[in-house]
């Protein structure tokens, strides 16, 4: 038969217009589509071979087949799969119908979007042909043994012809690239590896570039985690994060709903933001049908979760006409939800085995803190995975939030914590002294960050956190001992101390909670905790300076004498008191030099004892 010329659907030249001009941002996508439609070739002519007879054999096995020419400037990118028909040929690359509709070029028009599945289908896919080639010759001959062997060619500008090939044609299609000039760089072993290592490294067939298989890595995370050993997770992890180690925890599981999915997630053994290195990118890409989407796919997942490395693929994904950017965002941001929720389930069944969680634990727990107060969807789940030291744990161990209620007094309404700048700076802290004379339980908390955590978590299991260095917190007193000052000497002494207050005291008042310490200072219920203030300043932060709530004893025999000594002596109970007050300062954090403490101490003494 002669040569046939058509001329392309109206449509499809402003298709080819925009693929060509505008659509695609990374010029390597268009090796990218053109492999994944051999690759659906290939895996409709497994089809055919269990329902046709008349079979069209191939000379090679199904694979996809790479070359170049260096001299000539062309690639050639070559199946042996289905092939097409004469009639074939005009629908599936002389108008869009066969690919979606008219309302492919309305959609691009209005936003660059298609609705359905792209991947793999002749039709918008193929036309990024025509962004790196100013000819492209495609060689194809159907299944069929009777079929035509065809030769479809076109320079992109508005028509195609169509003729016959030569009789030894092979099975499937031969596409051949004639490269434009600013795009020789893919007539070359080295770019062409790189570019099929990116993008098309998982898919199922062989991708041949002469004796080399260019696709040398399984797509493990579609197949059961029944069939996959822990050394096949352990390459795949070393290949997919670059990295050296074992991951610390692997997570593989399929789903068919609410949408079909594959992921595969690994924990690093380290965190590499601990070591000073910034914050890392997300290492969670995102593929359909094992071919890249997305390297670094934005708003995947939550950003708490940038420490997973992995692969999640979705055959559910409706893409836009470049597969560069997803059509919907509401379908990503479902994807996410549903990997974000078993892998919270995952951690909270990893964290039985106490003595590997906490060695993770160690290692990010800052991202759990992130996670527990910016994932709302996620936040008890989360906050039950952390873990703190206690006045009842022994040293060094850890205990959850749940295990603290477990613990705590049937009518305890709080959790108490206590933030330090160090471990020994808290375990040795005068706030601790009333909660342990009551055998009430405080958490121990050193992290820079734990001030906003549990600021932002504000409860847990509807038991309120409750910072223990706040003024407002009300102990019982009936394990106190000792006679408190009658009320009336009581009252008058608080009404001269609040006269004779210093300007970093914001009041005083009595209080039930000291066993046996005379005072304390407290932070205002509106402030941050005076511990918290010390290691956001240790940080370079410059924080307000903060007055404070000094409570008394009044069953300290101290209080007492100075309740009389202010009624003899003025003066001296007024300078007892400054000193009083500068210790339970000091204690607290808020004396910048204390030496001055000090000196004020020894001329104190030095003035009663004349």
């Amino acid at each position: 038969m002669s040569a046939e010329t058509h001329t392309f659907q109206a449509e499809v030249k402003q298709v080819l217009d925009i693929v060509i001009h505008s659509l695609y941002t990374d010029r390597d996508i268009f090796l990218r589509e053109l492999i994944s439609n051999a690759s659906d070739a290939l895996e409709k002519y497994n089809l055919k071979q269990a329902t046709e007879k008349n079979l069209y054999q191939a000379e090679k096995g199904l694979e996809i087949t790479l070359s170049f020419d260096e001299e000539a400037k062309t690639l050639t990118i070559a199946d042996s799969g289905i092939g097409m028909t004469r009639e074939e040929l005009k629908t599936n690359l002389g108008t869009i119908a066969h690919s979606g509709t008219k309302a492919v070029l309305e959609a691009l028009k209005e936003k660059g979007e298609v609705a359905g599945d792209m991947i793999g289908q002749f039709g918008v896919g193929f036309y990024s042909a025509f962004m790196v080639s100013n000819k492209v010759e495609l060689f194809t001959h159907s299944w069929d043994a009777d079929a035509e062997s065809l030769k479809w060619e076109s320079d992109g500008s508005g028509s195609y012809t169509i003729t016959d090939a030569e009789d030894t044609q092979d099975r499937g299609t031969r596409i051949v690239l004639h490269l434009k000039e600013d795009y020789h760089e893919y007539a070359n072993e080295m770019k062409l590896k790189s570019v099929v290592e990116r993008y098309s490294n998982y898919v199922g067939h062989p991708i041949m570039l002469g004796e080399d298989r260019l696709n040398t890595v399984e797509a493990i995370w579609m197949k059961s985690k029944n069939d996959v050993t822990e050394e096949e997770y352990e390459k795949f992890y070393q290949f997919n994060a670059k990295a050296y180690d074992k991951p610390r925890y692997t997570m593989h599981f399929q789903a068919d709903a609410p949408m079909a999915l594959n992921a595969l997630l690994f924990t690093p053994q380290e965190n590499p933001e601990r070591m000073g290195f910034g914050q890392v990118d997300p290492g969670v890409a995102l593929h359909c049908r094992k071919v890249l989407i997305d390297a670094k796919p934005e708003g995947l997942l939550p950003e708490w979760l940038r420490f997973l490395k992995g692969v999640i693929d979705c055959a559910d994904l409706p893409l836009n006409i470049s597969r560069e950017s997803l059509q919907d965002s509401s379908v990503v941001q479902k994807l996410g939800k549903v990997v974000t929720k078993r892998f919270v389930k995952f951690l909270a069944k990893q964290a039985k085995d106490e003595e590997t969680y906490l060695e993770f634990y160690a290692q990010f727990s800052r991202y759990l803190k992130e996670g527990a107060c910016h994932d709302f969807e996620n936040k008890e789940s989360l906050t039950d995975l952390l873990r703190f030291e206690s006045t009842m744990t022994e040293d060094g161990k850890l205990t959850s939030l749940q295990d603290y209620l477990d613990r705590a007094k049937d009518e305890q309404d709080s959790i108490y914590y206590l933030i330090a700048p160090t471990m020994e700076a808290a375990k040795g802290s005068l706030y601790l002294e009333p909660f342990k004379a009551r055998g009430l339980e405080v958490i121990l908390m050193t992290d820079a960050v734990d001030e906003y955590v549990m600021g932002s978590l504000m409860d847990f299991k509807e038991k309120k956190f409750v910072s223990i260095d706040k003024a407002d917190i009300e102990l019982d007193d009936h394990a106190l001992e000792g006679e408190a000052l009658p009320e009336a000497e009581l009252n008058s002494l608080l009404d001269w101390l609040n006269t004779s207050k210093g300007e970093q005291v914001d009041s005083v008042k009595s209080g039930s909670r000291l066993v046996e310490s005379p005072i304390v200072a407290l932070a205002p219920d509106d402030q941050m905790g005076f511990q918290a203030r010390a290691m956001m300043e240790a940080m370079g932060q410059k924080i307000e300076e903060p007055k404070a709530v000094i409570e008394i004893n009044p069953r300290h025999d101290l209080i007492k004498s100075l309740a009389e000594c202010q009624k003899t002596d003025a003066e001296k109970a007024q300078r007892i008191f400054a000193q009083l007050s500068q210790n339970a300062l000091l204690a607290a954090g808020l004396v910048s030099n204390p030496a001055d403490v000090a000196n004020s101490m020894n001329k104190l003494m030095e003035d009663f004892l004349k």
